[in-house]
């Protein structure tokens, strides 16, 4: 192992489009999109479309700042940048903590998933096979990362387009020997049963299923042609995610009705009514892929986020070596070993560690989605000011960044009003007052072991003499 000057550029735009795009298709839209359309019912599309709406404006925000300033720190770079040293490493401790406990989920998730196929498997064996084997993944080239996750964001959307087809036909009455359900679900009574409350409701749930788009910002730092490649994935996500997403929402809100058991899973019930053999276990094999997709993908954020933290001074130094391939081992080793830990917890005491840990890290990406809406904001208006050129340009600037926060704040505030969001972000906020106590405390330790060489090296003060009569 060596120590080399820069992270590797082994990325390519394809892959950083797909990237993008595959990480916004997760399992919380597979299999727990019928929670928002239990809470709102077929209204649940304007719960998607004023999320997904603030996920194109993240997004957008965040390839302006990494289009002009590549960097693996991605949004914790750029807080620090707007608004000091302090806040960035708050922000990017609390998105490497919500990682590595979500890697714990995830190969959890997965394994429990694979064995309602495969029920003589071990949940934890399997748990921990993908572990291993997409650490070893993350341990090579970083180009192997991103072919590894083309393909499994390819098999997402693949599904997706499928299902798309698939429900248009079911919807026109193009499937034979299956009669349409129509669009009763939508023009009925039951359009929003719990009325603007269960919209608002919904927003917050929905919200998460959106989470992991930022992880562009962090791989732009190792692609080829960061600028033209950031450009590029932003415009192609943007209407993409819109597609899918209200595409995918509405054909199961037309087909299952609310209250439905169907709602479980939501997808397997569409392909059900279809008249699809195996619904249940195709859509039980795309849900683990966008599971182990999301695992490799976090793993690769939570060790990029890890090494940037070191190279600026917020972490062990170890944590910024890199292997001839330019990779962080030791970073990547250091995430996951939490991964793990968490995982043996989870399987030693089950349904106690892992929930705990997930209601305290749970609103993560709501908080940095905010300060990087934020630091755009801040640091646009210094590169407007300066006459500093941007590749990219957030349009209507700085309008829809306001938008962005606007619906940002409406987000939090139902959460807090809700009786069962209000601990999940009680806990994040008191971890992130943690996080920035101990920052602020470390960079405190810093400026006074600067300070002390200062003032050795200065000549020492001499008393003048005492005269005694």
């Amino acid at each position: 192992m060596t120590s080399a000057p820069a992270l590797g550029a082994a990325l390519k735009p394809r892959q950083l489009t797909m990237m993008g795009l595959g990480s916004a298709i997760g399992a919380g839209l597979f299999i727990g999109s019928g929670a928002g359309i239990q809470a709102a019912g077929p209204a649940v599309l304007i719960s998607y479309l004023v999320a997904g709406t603030l996920i194109i404006l993240v997004m957008w925000a965040l390839g302006e700042m990494a289009a002009a300033n590549p960097d693996s720190g991605a949004f914790s770079v750029y807080t620090a940048r707007a608004f000091g040293p302090v806040a960035g490493a708050t922000v990017g401790w609390l998105w490497w903590l919500q990682l590595v406990v979500v890697i714990a989920a995830e190969a959890l998730g997965a394994a429990g998933l694979l064995s309602t196929i495969f029920p003589a498997l071990p949940v934890w064996l399997m748990a921990f096979v993908f572990i291993a084997v997409l650490t070893a993944v993350n341990l090579t080239r970083v180009k192997n990362f991103g072919e590894f996750e083309f393909w499994f964001a390819l098999l997402k959307v693949a599904a997706i387009v499928g299902f798309l087809l698939i429900g248009v036909a079911l919807l026109f009455g193009w499937l034979p020997g299956v009669q349409s359900p129509g669009v009763a679900n939508f023009t009925g009574g039951d359009f929003a049963p719990h009325g603007f409350a269960g919209i608002a409701t919904a927003l917050f749930v929905v919200a998460f299923a959106f989470g992991g788009t930022e992880i562009v910002s962090v791989a732009a730092a190792e692609t080829q042609d960061p600028a033209r490649s950031v450009g590029m994935a932003v415009r192609t996500v943007l209407w993409r995610i819109l597609i899918f997403y209200i595409g995918a929402i509405f054909i199961i809100a037309a087909v299952v009705p609310v209250g439905s058991a169907g709602l479980k899973s939501p997808f397997a019930a569409v392909l059900e009514a279809a008249g699809m053999p195996g619904a249940a276990t195709a859509i039980t094999l795309v849900a683990v892929a966008a599971l182990l997709s999301a695992l490799n993908a976090n793993l690769y954020g939570a060790s990029r986020m890890a090494f940037s933290l070191a190279e600026r001074g917020e972490a062990p130094r170890k944590l910024a070596f890199l292997s001839k391939a330019r990779v962080p081992v030791v970073a990547v080793l250091a995430s996951v070993s939490f991964g793990v830990v968490t995982a043996v917890l989870e399987v030693a005491f089950p349904e106690k560690v892992l929930p705990l840990l997930l209601n305290i890290v749970g609103s993560t990406s709501l908080l940095v989605w905010a300060s990087a809406l934020l630091a755009q904001l801040a640091l646009r208006l210094r590169a407007d000011r300066e006459g500093t050129f941007l590749p990219l340009r957030m349009a209507g600037f700085p309008w829809l960044t306001g938008i962005g926060l606007l619906i940002l704040a409406a987000i939090f505030t139902v959460g807090f009003i809700g009786e069962d969001s209000r601990p999940q972000l009680l806990s994040t906020f008191g971890l992130v007052a943690v996080l920035a106590a101990g920052n602020w405390l470390h960079h405190r330790s810093m400026k006074r072991s600067i300070k002390a060489p200062e003032r050795a090296e200065s000549p020492e003060r001499v008393e003048p003499p005492v005269l005694i009569d």
